[in-house]
């Protein structure tokens, strides 16, 4: 093995006993570990260490590095290119005859077994954001970050605010009675959403005829929504969509209100939370075979770390079994921390809204969430800024490290 250089130095390389026979790693010293299979994630956190892994044994608790660019969490990954990868050859003098009988291409990286999907923060096409569609064009706000939303294989958007066809055009004056013009639904097509969050605090600012025609928009455009709905019980509906091998469970609610944003027997809305329903729900969907995915429109607050209370309901998601826990509210994005196996994101920030007025509010988080034979085995921390009080870009080194240090400080992993 070469000398630990950079990031690496003083952090031991660990592989599995099983994993060493196939790496030419030399004679293990100072810098090299070979540990039991079940130890390699415990002794890494001990050690501060970092590891070669196969691919079936990825965890969401390791950050997978790129090597000269690559990634195995990327679908358009070049195999044979790959440094890590390793080939196996079988063969036999004495039955040749049985080599047909194996599979073709033998591999612990089938990609009709991945799924890939984004979650996203806050979107609202309004004010500033819209005077800004409105003089750049519909489509502006996504220029710098479109291919991170298409790649994804189910991309979410948390949109909290209703399309209005009497939606008057954006001015300066600061508002927080929310619209969006109808031609503005483009922006969502130009992203390739596949389903929408729709628990927001807006969504009926401009309303019910607003919802209303929200809904119909959706419905016609065969866009899936849930967390919102024409009722409150279509509203606390759980969707399932289904990818490849995976079949995921979308559950949202909104405890914040206000009330007359939730949605009712008789109107449309965002659904309120009924904690011991969404229990419920999220164990049903786990002994379905289903993946929960919970979201929540909490409570905002200006700071990193999530409070006491807002821990404990995240929580209760997790406890009941969801694998993924976020929170759609945050404006000022905030840390996460893994609980009963899933991962809790307490707030993402924004994605497509005007906020400029401090750092805080520019940071983002998208987090790309892979999944493999019914596992979910990764979550990438994906980064931007804001800038025109519009357009998400991908952050620099210097501001990505900023952002991740201030996050991970207050995170639990």
């Amino acid at each position: 093995m070469g000398e630990a250089l950079g990031p690496f130095s003083g952090h031991p390389l660990l592989v599995s006993s099983s994993q060493a026979r196939g790496i030419p790693l030399g004679a293990p010293g100072q810098d090299v570990a070979v540990v039991e299979a079940s130890q390699v994630l415990t002794e890494a956190i001990q050690r501060d260490a970092w590891a070669i892994l196969p691919f079936q044994d990825l965890d969401p608790r390791w950050k997978v590095l790129r090597v000269d660019g690559m990634s195995p969490l990327d679908r358009e990954l070049d195999v044979e290119a790959y440094p890590l990868a390793t080939s196996l050859y079988l063969g036999s003098e004495t039955r040749p005859d049985a080599l047909f009988l194996l599979p073709e291409d033998i591999t612990d990286r089938d990609l009709e077994k991945m799924s890939v999907v984004m979650l996203t923060g806050v979107t609202a096409l309004t004010r500033g954001t819209a005077r800004t569609m409105e003089r750049e064009g519909v489509i502006y706000p996504a220029r710098d970050i479109r291919d991170w939303l298409l790649e994804p294989d189910i991309t979410h958007i948390s949109n909290e605010v209703s399309f209005a066809e009497d939606c008057p055009a954006p001015t300066a004056e600061s508002t927080l009675v929310f619209c969006s013009d109808p031609r503005y639904f483009e922006l969502m097509e130009y992203v390739d959403t596949d389903v929408l969050e729709l628990t927001g605090n807006h969504l009926l600012d401009w309303g019910v005829s607003a919802m209303n025609n929200s809904l119909r928009l959706y419905e016609e455009r065969d866009l899936p929504f849930f967390g919102g709905g024409w009722t409150l019980a279509e509203a606390r509906q759980p969707l399932t969509l289904t990818h490849g091998v995976h079949t995921f469970g979308f559950v949202g609610c909104n405890p914040v209100g206000p009330s007359y944003a939730w949605a009712t027997a008789e109107r449309p809305g965002a659904a309120s939370c009924d904690y011991e329903l969404l229990a419920d729900q999220v164990r049903e969907l786990r002994e379905r075979g289903v993946i929960p995915i919970v979201t929540f429109q909490y409570w905002e607050f200006d700071q990193y770390a999530p409070t006491t209370r807002q821990q404990t309901d995240f929580r209760m998601a997790a406890d009941a079994g969801a694998a993924i826990v976020s929170g759609s509210q945050a404006h000022w994005p905030q840390g996460f921390k893994f609980h009963e196996g899933a991962f809790v994101h307490y707030g993402l920030g924004n994605l497509f809204f005007d906020q400029m007025q401090r750092l805080e509010y520019r940071q983002q988080f998208l987090d790309r969430h892979v999944f493999y034979e019914g596992r979910h085995i990764s979550t990438e921390l994906l980064t931007t800024m804001l800038e025109d009080y519009a357009r998400p870009r991908p952050m620099t080194e210097e501001e990505r490290r900023a952002f991740l240090e201030a996050t991970f400080a207050v995170s639990e992993w």
